[in-house]
């Protein structure tokens, strides 16, 4: 690994290993979304807990302050929205320059295995890495699923994820699953970062899937909305880094969830 590819991913990864990545890109295909409606103001308590933001050039230029920065992972997928006919027909978004141009420490694009639009998202992610590696730019490939819930299962996950990294994806971001996980994690020779997905219905759901993901090999975590939807963002926030580097026990990081919510 040359020394660039080396120092981004080591800006992203952290010396323990492990990883807590904010997503606020959601609005590249939901627009508005709820508690991303200012991201400069939702962030700005969270900054202090997560590793890196996962974000649009457009929303990185105009939200996100510049000056002592978190790395920043670029989203540069996109073309779809939620009212259209189809969220994998995604094309990419951002030239090379651009990302250069934006200082990424890595950038991010789903693929969408299995449906209509597979081929295309796959070779997007192909084309991707063929000019990401030329500058030493890690990609994070991400294992989109649609609006097809149903596929989150560990065969599909598996297959998705180890095709990624086959294609050159140096982090894959999946869903979790409660039933072969560890086989997902173990079938992909790159490190696996959970995605949030939907919010939970309790913290200690989230809190309990994450532990148990790191568990079975996932480095670490992606997760946005069970973050900054919840009713208590920096003290969720302040547990799951509880989890990720610091060997909490979903318990003990429930527990510190609810301590942190009470001085509120």
């Amino acid at each position: 690994m040359d020394w660039g590819m080396k120092n981004r991913l080591s800006q992203l990864i952290k010396p323990d290993g492990h990883c807590f990545f904010l997503p606020i890109d959601h609005g590249y295909f939901q627009g508005p979304t709820t508690g991303l409606e200012r991201p400069g103001e939702t962030i700005k308590p969270l900054l202090a807990y997560c590793d890196a933001l996962f974000v649009t050039r457009g929303v990185l230029r105009a939200c996100v302050d510049a000056i002592g920065a978190k790395p920043v992972i670029l989203r540069v997928s996109g073309g779809t929205s939620m009212i259209g006919k189809d969220l994998a027909d995604e094309g990419l978004t951002t030239s090379i320059e651009e990302i250069i141009r934006l200082n990424a420490a890595a950038v991010g694009i789903s693929v969408f295995v299995g449906s209509d639009y597979e081929r295309q998202t796959l070779l997007n992610l192909a084309k991707l890495v063929n000019e990401c590696e030329n500058y030493n730019i890690p990609v994070m490939a991400v294992t989109a699923v649609g609006k097809e819930l149903v596929k989150r299962d560990a065969r599909y996950l598996g297959l998705a994820c180890r095709i990624a990294a086959e294609l050159g994806a140096r982090v894959v971001k999946t869903y979790w699953c409660e039933e072969g996980f560890d086989k997902v994690v173990k079938g992909c020779p790159v490190p696996v970062v959970m995605a949030g997905g939907p919010r939970c219905e309790t913290e200690l759901e989230v809190l309990e899937f994450v532990y148990d993901g790191m568990q079975k090999g996932a480095i670490g975590v992606n997760l946005g909305r069970n973050v900054w939807q919840n009713a208590h963002p920096v003290a969720m926030a302040r547990a799951l880094k509880a989890v990720v580097h610091e060997k909490a026990t979903p318990k003990k990081a429930f527990d510190l969830f609810k301590e942190l919510k009470s001085k509120k």
